[in-house]
């Protein structure tokens, strides 16, 4: 029984400590953003890994780096709607500045 309660407790404590060990109300949307966003990651602090990656593109090591980092913001698209959650409705940049003379 005391070895369940420490394997619990220590799971409590790397999931405080880590975000990307999930809980149990984690999302499929978020577990997928913070595997490749791991994934990038590792890729970008391993120069041979990205240099690797840049050579079988055919692209410079800084375009492919800068990509990839672009990449983490949002590496599964936009997050899922919510239920009761209004969906967030960005007017274009036109309507957008229009708003702001009158």
């Amino acid at each position: 029984m005391a070895d369940k309660l420490r394997t619990q407790q220590e799971l409590e404590r790397l999931q405080a400590k880590f975000i990307g060990t999930g809980h149990p109300d984690t999302t499929s949307w978020e577990w997928k953003t913070n595997i490749n966003r791991d994934t990038y990651s590792s890729i970008v602090g391993h120069p041979p890994h990205a240099a690797f990656i840049a050579l079988a593109l055919n692209e410079p090591m800084a375009k492919v780096r800068a990509e990839l980092i672009r990449k983490m913001v949002q590496p599964c698209g936009p997050p899922p709607v919510r239920e009761g959650d209004e969906p967030v409705r960005f007017l274009p940049r036109e309507e957008h500045n229009r708003g702001g003379d009158r």
